[in-house]
């Protein structure tokens, strides 16, 4: 168990840096409040981060 606690929190880290070498502060900003708002079990502040990370995930094509 401790080795998938493990290799999660890895692809975890993984995933946030991708996202902000990728989108900047702005991403940080989006994965934050998604993450804290499923954590919280808070549909606004979740909400408001998969809305920031769609906006610049569809940024390019609008």
């Amino acid at each position: 168990m401790p080795a998938l606690a493990f290799f999660s929190a890895l692809f975890i880290v993984g995933f946030e840096q991708l996202v902000q070498w990728k989108y900047g502060a702005a991403g940080i900003v989006g994965m934050l409040l998604l993450s804290v708002g499923i954590k919280a079990k808070s549909p606004a502040v979740s909400s408001a981060g998969a809305v920031l990370l769609a906006l610049l995930l569809a940024g390019p094509s609008l």
